[in-house]
């Protein structure tokens, strides 16, 4: 088999397997369960979680040190290292996690969070731990290509949360009202258990017998790591910092309730987010792969940023016009909230969602571009940029917040997205000397102006809401086919070849 037919069949097969999983599961848990408990506990409680689990979020870098996507790479390239590596690095990561705990803990206190506030922030950066030890463990899964394992791991924990919350949201297993604080010790049994089941698969793999102190090896690695942390840790702050400057520039009630609105518009992008970060797991080891034996990546790489383009244009644009309708399903009216405070509420959530899927676009692009530079090495363009995005973007919240509030935060983030995913772009292609195709632009940017026209036309039918969409959905899906974005003669060839 050609060397090219066959990454592309090894990346389409294995994304299925990936994406079936992860839409089985994932919609169910942020949808089903993630938006039920905003529903039930009100705004201002889960705006109140949200700012603080943003908050261990944004030093998450200092638990991995970008040792997971350095990892991820290496072992891609050099099966064999997993055995000696394996047994430091997990040493490596308890270190970090102390200092991780010791810094997030002491921004909390400079910050001026409360006694409450605190102690979620101590039990949120043990799950955050634990979220970066499966990742960890995964990185070494991914990278020796077990990407089935992978698919069912990365699963693991949302279905063991779904069924834990699920029980304590509708088993009548207590008569209290559901409380943030279940929802935090869920998330952290369910961490455990995922990190014990793949401890165990790559504790089989690599053959492990003892932990082993190993000085040397340390500074190595965190040298060779410490790229990919900065990258990581700089994309955090223009990704993840908005809620935690809604909560903290605006007044303790009203940064509360408008950090909780952030949250219900962000529940679909995180949602939607999903499945770009699905394809950046499968295409960073092939891309490394690829790059080290010196096979063409433009093919692989425009065929995944066609995938994703396709479907970011569709739910970005169809968030866009249908967003009072999806705001208004997710989130019905309170007991005793009076019509008028839901209306501005749910009006208001609706324009902040509408910006914020505006970026899934940009966000979907850096998930393919971003990652074929991180596969290249190219790490210091990408932390100039990324560099350059967080003063953006902490600027432009700054001046907005005030003013708009969680609306002003929206547009720091869209702006944001949108310029460092063009300048990713332009990266890739002067570095690799990608040919500019000019009949597939315009192939795209007639895809974009059809999607467009399809929305437009299709509020105008008489029929709900959800068929207009789906009618939407369908008409798009014929347009990729006919502007041949979508080749699916070509797919299916691919998986049939062996």
């Amino acid at each position: 088999m050609n060397p090219q037919t066959g990454a592309n069949r090894k990346f389409i097969t294995n994304l299925l397997i990936l994406l079936c999983l992860n839409l089985l599961i994932k919609p169910f848990w942020i949808l089903g369960i993630d938006r039920t408990i905003q529903n039930t506990v009100g705004t201002e409680s889960y705006g109140f979680y949200f700012a603080i689990f943003n908050l261990t979020f944004l030093f998450n870098i200092l638990l991995d040190f970008g040792i997971t996507n350095f990892n991820n790479k290496n072992i891609a390239q050099n099966n064999h290292l997993l055995n000696k590596h394996f047994s430091s690095i997990l040493i490596l990561k308890f270190l970090l996690a102390v200092i991780y705990f010791v810094i997030t803990i002491s921004a909390g206190l400079i910050i001026g969070y409360s006694t409450q506030q605190m102690m979620m922030l101590g039990v949120l950066c043990f799950n955050q731990f634990l979220i970066s030890f499966i990742l960890y463990l995964r990185s070494n899964i991914s990278g020796l290509h077990f990407f089935k394992t992978d698919s069912v791991i990365s699963v693991l924990d949302r279905v063991l949360m779904i069924i834990i919350c699920g029980v304590l949201l509708w088993g009548n297993v207590t008569k209290q009202a559901f409380r943030m604080e279940w929802f935090i010790f869920a998330q952290t049994a369910s961490y455990i258990l995922t990190a014990l089941f793949a401890l165990f698969i790559v504790i089989k793999k690599a053959k492990f017998n003892r932990l082993k102190w190993n000085r040397p090896f340390f500074f190595m690695i965190i040298k060779q790591s410490f790229p990919f942390a900065i990258l990581v840790l700089l994309m955090a702050f223009y990704n993840r910092i908005d809620s935690v400057m809604i909560e903290r520039l605006l007044p303790d009630k009203t940064g509360n309730q408008q950090a909780g609105l952030y949250a219900s518009a962000y529940r679909l992008l995180d949602a939607v987010n999903m499945i770009a970060y699905l394809f950046s797991v499968i295409l960073l080891p092939m891309f490394a792969r690829m790059i080290k034996f010196k096979t063409d990546v433009e093919k692989l790489a425009r065929l995944s940023f066609t995938l994703l383009f396709i479907l970011t244009v569709t739910v970005s644009l169809g968030s866009f016009f249908y967003r009072t309708e999806i705001m208004t399903m997710l989130y019905p009216q309170r007991l005793q909230e009076a019509f008028q405070l839901y209306t501005s509420r749910i009006q208001e959530t609706s324009t902040i969602f509408g910006i914020l899927m505006g970026g899934f676009i940009p966000i979907a692009t850096t998930y393919i571009f971003g990652t074929l530079l991180t596969a290249n090495g190219n790490l210091k363009q990408l932390n100039i940029v990324a560099a350059s995005g967080m003063v953006l973007n902490l600027s432009l919240n700054f001046i907005l917040i005030p003013h708009y509030m969680a609306i002003g935060s929206a547009y720091a983030s869209l702006t944001t997205q949108l310029i460092t995913a063009l300048i990713q772009v332009f990266l890739v292609i002067k570095i690799f000397k990608f040919k500019l195709n000019i009949p597939y632009l315009i192939r795209l940017a007639i895809f974009v102006v059809s999607v467009i026209i399809f929305n437009i036309l299709s509020r105008k039918l008489g029929f709900d809401w959800k068929i207009n969409f789906l009618l939407m959905g369908i008409f798009t899906v014929l347009t990729a086919a006919l502007t041949k974005l979508l080749n699916i003669r070509a797919f299916i060839a691919i998986l049939r070849k062996e």
